[in-house]
């Protein structure tokens, strides 16, 4: 690339002068460093720039910066080079450098044993390393055994060794930080509820009806409902109802971890009704016992197992509503723990005969009842509908329900196939 300028004409003080106050300009069209330099040179040479005056050296100064493109510091200091040194000449930058210790041949052996051993830690892959030189006697080791375990990630992480070794990993999944990962502790008030799902099997990859079931920790109330999906389109208004059927003010709501509860939707409707949200924690089981145990005594009992098309959520909700919440809650009797302490000081739960009573009936037996109730409830109308039938007469009424409801399920199943 040559450099092509046309200011022989300026020789003299006044005419840079003229050229730096007019707008006439003059371009580079050979942009390298090395002929900026030459001409630099030229300029300083042509005008003898050493022996001008100060207001002199100014004037070809702010020329150099003008045509050149150089900042003001950056053409004092090429100037101060060039009498220095008698000539400007392009000086590569030398930068401190550490030794590499590990060449490329050690990154090489970290690469093979990682590959090798699947990529282990750091502490065991640099086991390894010593022992194949120190035990095995492996002499290529005998330099990268003696890394350290913080150098050996960062050699990991090094272009060489990506080079060598290419490692996919998969994606890991985001923590949810919804719902807080504790055990509900109600303290002997009503209200902390339990709360898990249960499909009703699938049929010919058609998928069944899914259960909602509430329990109580303390009175052991219990709700159920039915949603066509599990998704969030349904299960919110249903939630909302269900959270409204209890007779007494919910405080806490506490699921497992499946995505059916533990979504945005479901931590605003609670957070609006100003309820804890809680979620089972790692390694513990029990933590949503209670409910898991009703899926199978009351849930499983009254539907089975057998699949159940989704279509069919709204039918069976009203039976839940008209006939089995009523049942399980004012006409099932449910065992309640009692904690002793034995001899040895391990606490025990017993199930003594006078525990045993209805959701109901333990509800009454709370130290001011009334107190936990929900706006507008009383424990009057609760004993009216406690004692309109026997519990004989309302499981009988129950029975009749369920033995419709299942014929009008088969029935439509048997007229589709």
């Amino acid at each position: 690339m040559q450099l092509i300028m046309n200011d022989e004409r300026l020789t003299t003080i006044g005419q840079v002068k003229q050229f730096l106050a007019g707008s006439e300009a003059l371009t580079f069209r050979g942009v390298s460093i090395e002929e900026r330099y030459l001409w630099i040179e030229s300029i300083l040479v042509r005008f003898r720039y050493f022996r001008l005056s100060r207001d002199e050296k100014g004037v070809i100064r702010r020329y150099i910066e003008k045509v050149s493109g150089y900042s003001w510091a950056q053409v004092c200091r090429l100037i101060r080079r060039y009498k220095q040194q008698g000539g400007l000449r392009k000086v590569g930058c030398k930068r401190h450098r550490f030794p590499m210790k590990y060449t490329q041949k050690d990154v090489a052996l970290l690469a093979k044993t990682d590959e090798l051993h699947n990529y282990l830690s750091g502490p065991a892959t640099k086991k390894i390393m010593e022992r194949e030189w120190t035990v095995y006697g492996h002499m290529d080791f005998m330099t990268i055994s003696q890394i350290s375990i913080a150098h050996l990630y960062n050699l990991r992480r090094s272009f060489l060794y990506r080079n060598m070794n290419r490692r996919y990993t998969k994606t890991k999944p985001a923590v949810v930080k919804i719902a807080e990962r504790a055990k509900p502790d109600p303290g002997g008030k009503p209200g902390y509820i339990r709360v898990d799902t249960v499909h009703q099997g699938d049929r010919d990859g058609e998928k069944g009806v899914y259960h909602i079931n509430a329990v109580d920790e303390v009175t052991q109330w219990e709700i159920l409902t039915s949603v066509e999906r599990i998704s969030e389109y349904h299960l919110e208004p249903v939630l909302e109802g269900m959270l409204a059927n209890f007779p007494f003010v919910i405080r806490g709501f506490h699921s497992d971890n499946g995505s059916e509860f533990i979504n945005k939707t479901v931590a605003k409707l609670l957070n609006k009704l100003l309820i804890r949200f809680t979620k089972c924690r790692p390694r513990h089981t029990n933590d949503n016992g209670l409910v898991e145990s009703k899926n199978g005594s009351v849930l499983r009992k009254q539907l089975g197992y057998a699949h159940i098309p989704q279509a069919y959520a709204t039918a069976i909700n009203q039976y839940h509503r008209g006939f089995l919440n009523i049942y399980i809650n004012f006409h099932r009797p449910c065992f309640f723990p009692v904690s002793v302490i034995d001899h040895r000081g391990k606490v025990k739960k017993t199930y003594p005969y006078e525990e045993v009573m209805t959701p109901y009936e333990k509800l009454k037996s709370l130290p001011e009842a009334e107190s936990y109730l929900q706006a507008g409830v009383t424990l009057k109308e609760l004993d009216d509908i406690a004692h309109e039938m026997s519990d004989n007469e309302f499981a009988e009424r129950m029975m009749k329900a369920h033995s419709n409801l299942f014929h009008h399920i088969s029935r439509h199943i048997n007229r589709d196939a």
